[in-house]
């Protein structure tokens, strides 16, 4: 289209006000207001005049476009005010996925989320004195139950800020600020977001001490690297990454003594911080807060939405004295979290102290066996008629997720989707673009699907889904 077509239908095109005053436009301004209606014709007219300049549009479609204008506008209104935050189906079996919010939240934490929300609450009042409280004590209770060793050891405390790096953040300011952390090189590691141990350290005004070599790191470089600068000593979980081979690491039992011999405090950054024994689901070499409390280190940094299946939350647990000059600083108060969540995780904790963790989806779902997903799948599988598909299970792996034991793997039974119509990319696209988006995972030009991480209850719409692959795309 040469320029001189394009200015003749660009010319066509109606200003803002003229389509504010169509009929049907008026209408909606009364329902939706000015200010998103005046938006919505910006939109759709700056879309018009896109096409026209690329050649997209010739005379005719031009006339099209704008006997439809009032219904365009409409549909941009309701596109506009949509959320764009939507649940979505997990079927890619990965538990804790970090892009699909990691841990869904159990009902009992959604009931008390409303109940906590929707009015008001004793966030920071004593019911009992009548005076202003302390918002943690509504979950410290519930951490000394869950953490307090039956053995002689320090009473554990607990706060809660609003992730795991914000933990690690506090506790270095707190602890270390204008001194020395040692920490391992092999434990400088970056996880999603670009969140690296080192820049979280300089943030803090903690000096990084580094000791050993990437794959081998004796007790000896610690004790050699402590001096008069040095404020605490820094473990870090590796999250989602191993070493092997040629590898060396102190024990926890060695790091805590040299701690204790030079009064020096043992951080760890536990990342995704089990309250549960993961050896029950097959998953080995996971420390649980426990585990390292009772080592006898003095602060341990975790997150809330991990394996311990609650809201993002990032708590610290250790050693009152410690704890209480954490929360004395200044910055607990920036990275302090609401009453939202504070009542999920209330409620997550409260499954722990009764014990009732199938409640907790993300334990449930790591608990489900091979052939508990193999039978819901074979379910599903008898309900679909696809000519054009060929659906098969076969063997495949869940993993946890979010940092969570990088090595360890859950078997389960995947369907399997090929089509001689589709790719891979194609099925992904119109299964992500469905009005309750699935998310699955492609692997080798092969549509997979795990019923780990999909509720029963969502079974139902996820055969609904596939069923709609047979059918032409919309617009087609």
């Amino acid at each position: 289209m040469n320029t001189s077509s394009a200015l003749f239908l660009l010319r066509k095109l109606p200003s803002v006000d003229e389509v504010l005053r169509l009929p049907a436009v008026i209408t909606f301004v009364t329902h939706e207001g000015r200010a998103t209606l005046t938006d919505a014709v910006r939109t759709v007219l700056a879309r018009l005049r896109s096409e026209i300049a690329e050649g997209r549009l010739d005379d005719a479609q031009v006339d099209l476009a704008l006997a439809g204008l009032e219904g365009a506008v409409e549909r941009q209104v309701a596109r506009s005010l949509v959320y764009s935050l939507r649940p979505v189906i997990n079927a890619t079996g990965v538990i804790l996925h970090t892009n699909l919010g990691r841990a869904p939240l159990s009902s009992s934490a959604l009931d008390h989320v409303r109940e906590s929300a929707q009015g008001y609450s004793n966030l920071e009042f004593d019911l009992d004195k009548g005076s202003r409280g302390r918002r943690d004590v509504h979950v410290d209770r519930l951490f000394q139950k869950l953490l307090n060793a039956p053995q002689e050891t320090e009473p554990v405390s607990t706060i809660v800020v609003n992730n795991n790096a914000a933990a690690v953040f506090l506790a270095l300011n707190t602890l270390a600020e204008n001194g020395e952390a040692i920490v391992s090189r092999g434990e400088l590691v970056e996880i999603g977001g670009s969140f690296r141990i080192p820049e979280v350290m300089a943030k803090s005004n903690a000096v990084l001490r580094e000791v050993g070599t990437t794959n081998r790191t004796r007790i000896n470089d610690y004790e050699r690297a402590i001096n008069d600068k040095t404020k605490a000593l820094l473990r870090v979980h590796r999250s989602n990454f191993e070493i092997t081979g040629f590898t060396e690491q102190p024990s926890l039992e060695e790091l805590v003594e040299l701690a204790r011999r030079r009064n020096i405090p043992l951080l760890e950054d536990l990342g995704s911080g089990a309250l549960f024994d993961l050896q029950s689901i097959g998953v080995t070499g996971e420390a649980t807060v426990i585990d390292s409390l009772c080592s006898g280190v003095d602060l341990v940094m975790y997150s809330g939405d991990k394996l311990l299946g609650g809201p993002q939350a990032g708590m610290v647990s250790g050693r009152a004295d410690l704890i209480e000059r954490m929360r004395s600083n200044s910055l607990f108060r920036a990275l302090r979290v609401d009453k939202l969540t504070y009542a999920a995780l209330e409620a997550t904790l409260l499954a722990y102290v009764k014990r009732d963790y199938e409640s907790i989806p993300a334990l449930l779902m790591m608990h489900r066996s091979k052939d508990e997903i193999a039978r819901r799948a074979e379910a599903v599988v008898r309900q679909l008629t696809l000519p054009a598909f060929q659906i098969t299970l076969i063997d495949g792996e869940s993993v946890i997720g979010g940092g969570a034991a990088p090595s360890a793997v859950l078997p389960t039974k995947l369907l399997a989707i090929d089509c001689k119509n589709l790719s891979a990319h194609e099925i992904a696209v119109r299964l992500r673009t469905a009005e309750i988006p699935v998310i699955i995972r492609v692997e080798d030009n092969q549509v997979l699907i795990d019923l780990r991480t999909v509720f029963p209850e969502q079974d139902a719409i996820l055969i609904k889904a596939l069923i709609a692959l047979g059918a032409p795309p919309s617009g087609a």
